[in-house]
């Protein structure tokens, strides 16, 4: 069950748009419970605010200049971990909720929340509970049920050979870039062919390009 807590969590919010922040700032003035610490409109500055303040609580958006939220979520949860970080943004990418929450991140929100829900994630993650939106749950449902893209498995040495294989060389002349013999190449482009599921030289340079496993 959910609790309020006796004492004002101490919240600061990092938005690079002032509206934005302001925004929050008069949201924040709703809620007895709730207590507006600092603001900051980049995740350098975020770090340095939270070294100063040590709110109980961050709002963190992702996309902003100078150091992305991301990056200072990770720097925030590595340096202050009693401090819990919520990122608060538009985006709703499986990907981008995946980094956010690998990083650190307690909760992961959508700005189409209403007060009332983002003030209870607020509450969550300060008795150290996390929250998802919707719509980033059934994101992160979603990313876990793709099809994993093609090349993921290769080992370094096996992308460096088809990297090899792109720019047109054959075994013998890959196996001369590499200081290998070219038997070893033979059976690196073998794993390669087996592992992108084709059975061409052709093929496993087409799915290269297509899917840009290799610069």
């Amino acid at each position: 069950m959910n609790e309020i807590s006796s004492s004002p969590i101490r919240v600061v919010l990092v938005d690079d748009h002032t509206m934005v922040r302001k925004g929050l700032s008069l949201f924040l003035r709703a809620f007895d419970d709730l207590e507006l610490a600092g603001e900051a409109e980049n995740g350098a500055d975020a770090i340095q605010i939270c070294g100063e303040l040590m709110p109980d609580v961050i709002l963190m958006d992702l996309v902003m200049p100078d150091m992305d939220g991301v990056s200072a979520i990770r720097a925030i949860c590595q340096k202050y971990p009693q401090v819990k970080v919520i990122a608060l943004t538009s985006f709703k990418e499986g990907t981008r909720i995946m980094n956010a929450l690998e990083a650190g991140a307690i909760g992961y929100l959508t700005k189409d929340i209403s007060a009332e829900e983002l003030a209870w994630a607020i509450r969550d993650a300060h008795s150290g509970r996390a929250t998802l939106s919707p719509d980033a749950a059934q994101a992160l449902v979603q990313e876990a049920n793709q099809p994993p893209t093609p090349g993921s498995d290769l080992t370094e040495r096996e992308r460096e050979v088809l990297a090899l294989m792109v720019e047109g060389l054959n075994n013998t002349q890959i196996a001369g870039k590499l200081s290998v013999s070219p038997s070893t190449v033979k059976s690196h482009v073998s794993n390669i062919l087996s592992k992108l599921g084709v059975s061409s030289r052709t093929e496993a340079v087409t799915l290269a390009f297509r899917h840009k496993l290799v610069t």
